[in-house]
């Protein structure tokens, strides 16, 4: 026989009041649902670099179509869906995120790329919204490196008319500004010449504010360019060292987190010159790998931050843990 249940005085008048309650109602006693609030993403992520505080920030993402044919267009469509596959991802629609990167050296806020723009939304352009989430204003960075000239690192230059960052001074690799300055491009195709209408827009008028860099040229001590051209022809990648710890910063030498590290022969279809994108993409992750350099890319699944290894004949992307919040 079970033993009897022994409620105390408190107990059993709640009991009663919710059993005459429901009996009232007419309803059964049902518990309240939490409604569903739907995707929630981080804006930055912050961690110490040395001296140095580093800042990535998320300015949105779209999911198009793919990753084939824009990457591996030259291979079987089934192997470069077996790869997906292999690696836990969808076939066809990948996400293409957007994560600026700022470095704030004690004496200089530092922002390597600008982002969308607000009109690239809904889908990014919110960089200045994540400048405001980290504690920033626009006002307050002092330097905006540019990797290259594609729309997506350059749309959030100016707004309106007017230069987001008011008080920064600007720069740029001498050889990527001077192809994508030309006016010539303007008659090009139209996908050439729409990339060109973009620089005209947003980086031509800043010129004035702009210093040209080569490769091994410094913004400031402890950030040098690195020459990673292919995807565009002046592309650079930067090298991040304070206090003996470093960051790669490259931009979109290295896109897609699995293709390009694992197959990273493989052309990409935004690359201007495949052959050479391929070159920069194994030397610098053999860079990253044989140094055990962190790294971070544009396009990395957000915080888009992690490391290299070596995997069989190429590479692996390793997403970073814990160790930057230690």
């Amino acid at each position: 026989m079970p033993a009897p249940i022994s409620l105390t005085r408190r107990q059993a008048i709640g009991f009663t009041g919710a059993i005459a309650l429901t009996t009232l109602s007419g309803l059964p006693l049902a518990r309240a649902k939490a409604p569903m609030l739907g995707q929630a993403k981080w804006d930055f992520y912050r961690f110490k670099l040395g001296a140095f505080e580093v800042t990535i920030i998320r300015d949105g993402a779209t999911t198009p179509a793919g990753p084939y044919p824009a990457f591996g267009e030259d291979q079987f469509e089934e192997d470069v869906h077996e790869l997906l596959a292999a690696n836990h991802l969808p076939l066809k629609r990948f996400e293409l995120p957007y994560s600026p990167v700022l470095v704030n050296t004690g004496s200089q806020l530092v922002l390597f790329d600008a982002g969308n723009g607000s009109s690239r939304r809904p889908d990014s352009g919110y960089l200045p919204d994540g400048l405001k989430a980290a504690g920033y204003s626009p006002d307050q960075v002092d330097v905006v490196v540019i990797t290259h000239c594609h729309p997506d690192h350059i749309g959030g230059l100016i707004e309106n008319g007017s230069a987001v960052y008011p008080n920064a001074r600007y720069v740029c690799g001498g050889k990527e500004y001077d192809f994508w300055s030309s006016t010539e491009l303007l008659e090009h195709d139209p996908g050439m010449a729409r990339r060109a209408r973009s620089v005209q827009a947003n980086v031509v008028p800043l010129a004035p504010k702009m210093s040209f860099l080569e490769d091994e040229g410094e913004v400031l001590t402890g950030i040098r360019a690195i020459a990673s051209p292919g995807h565009t022809p002046g592309h650079l990648a930067y090298h991040v060292e304070s206090e003996g710890k470093r960051l790669l910063i490259w931009g979109d030498a290295i896109v897609h987190y699995v293709i390009s590290f694992q197959r990273p022969d493989w052309p990409l279809a935004a690359d201007m010159d495949k052959g050479v994108a391929a070159e920069t993409r194994r030397k610098l992750l053999g860079m990253a790998a044989a140094d055990r350099i962190p790294v971070t890319g544009y396009h990395l699944p957000f915080p888009a931050l992690g490391f290299v290894e070596p995997h069989e004949d190429a590479f692996r992307f390793v997403a970073a843990g814990y160790q930057f919040n230690l």
